[in-house]
């Protein structure tokens, strides 16, 4: 219908209405000068003109231009509808979007806030660890070296204490064997008993725990009188206990390092144990900070998507209250356009019914014949 009367205003045009007759007054002329403004003003002007003149019926003129006035305000009601329907529409998407965006950001937070409280602390804890485990690797090491050298070194010290007692109780046996030769002893016998006891208090190594003592026996025995049998018990009963006193040291010192040597090796036991416990405890740390670098990494690569996902839903939602912001402003525009016709179209129907159009459009009709 609109198409049809613009089409019809362009025909109906070339009859403009000339306001500069005596009929209309100067207020007529300016409320016609704007009517004439309006499309549907300009049209229902002209258009009553024609009616009129052809003869036709003031009241079937109105009946036609309410008609007119109608479909424009249907017309209107429809664009106000469109809009309303474009508002839900709008509204229902930006509180989706808004929904979606408030999720992603929370998505987001969530993502960072387990990459920095839960992944960089777990990363640091994972090194500190396998650090402290090395360290222990380290330190179990050099304690089983340090015990296996100590070892060493008293193994040797047992050995020397060993020789020791041996060269005491040789050095012992010897004069034994020597002072047991004195009974009824002839001054040859006792000059040979003398010098061979000279001889083994000579031979004795200065760094002889028994050196002492068993120096002070044999001057003892050098300088006696072997003749005495009496002395010569009491120096062989002397030479007799100190002989069992370095027999039972030296089992002593035999049993001391047997079980040094059981310690030692139930500590080497220990220490691998421990040192294989460590290793093991590497190989799982390792494993876990690998772990924990592939979900650092992961975890990256989701923020990276979240972030893309978030600047695309706050793209779509300007984009949408761009495309809104339009939409309202070409209804706006529209509904102003709507308003001033349907305006202007009551003004020129209100003119049409007044009685100077009409003996307007009588004078032209006299000026014609």
């Amino acid at each position: 219908m609109y198409k049809l009367a613009v089409c019809t205003l362009l025909i109906l045009s070339v009859t403009a209405i000339d306001v500069t007759n005596s009929v209309w007054t100067s207020h007529d002329q300016k409320a016609f000068a704007q009517i004439k403004q309006s499309g549907w003003g300009n049209f229902i002007l002209n258009f009553g003109e024609l009616h009129l003149t052809t003869g036709g019926i003031l009241a079937e003129l109105n009946t036609e231009i309410a008609k007119l006035i109608d479909e424009l305000d249907e017309e209107l009601a429809e664009v106000h509808h469109q809009y309303a329907r474009r508002t839900d529409v709008h509204n229902r998407e930006v509180n989706r979007l808004s929904q979606e965006i408030q999720d992603k950001e929370r998505e987001v937070f969530n993502a960072h806030d387990f990459y920095d409280n839960v992944l960089i602390p777990q990363r640091d804890r994972f090194a500190a660890q396998l650090e402290q485990l090395q360290e222990n690797i380290a330190q179990n090491r050099k304690t089983l070296n340090e015990a296996t050298v100590q070892r060493a070194n008293d193994h040797a010290e047992f050995e020397a204490k060993v020789a020791e007692h041996n060269e005491a109780i040789s050095a012992i046996d010897e004069s034994l064997q020597l002072l047991s030769q004195l009974e009824s002893p002839s001054l040859v016998q006792i000059q040979k008993v003398q010098k061979n006891l000279t001889k083994i208090q000579q031979s004795l190594k200065r760094h002889s725990t028994f050196q002492t003592f068993i120096k002070t026996l044999l001057e003892i025995a050098v300088e006696a009188n072997f003749a005495d049998q009496g002395a010569l018990r009491e120096i062989l009963t002397a030479f007799n206990n100190l002989r069992v006193q370095l027999v039972d040291s030296l089992n002593q010192l035999t049993a001391d390092e047997a079980e040094a040597q059981k310690d030692f090796e139930a500590r080497v036991i220990q220490l691998n144990q421990e040192h294989a416990e460590f290793q093991r405890a590497v190989v799982v740390k390792t494993a876990e900070i690998e772990a924990n670098a592939n979900k650092i990494e992961q975890t990256l690569d989701l923020i990276d998507v979240l972030h893309a996902d978030l600047d695309t839903l706050n793209g779509q939602l300007q984009a949408e209250n761009d495309d809104f912001a339009f939409a309202t402003d070409v209804y706006n525009a529209t509904v102003a356009e709507y308003n001033k016709e349907l305006n202007a179209a009551h003004q020129a129907l209100d003119l049409l019914n007044q009685p100077r159009f009409t003996d307007y459009v009588k004078s032209q009709l006299k000026g014609a014949f």
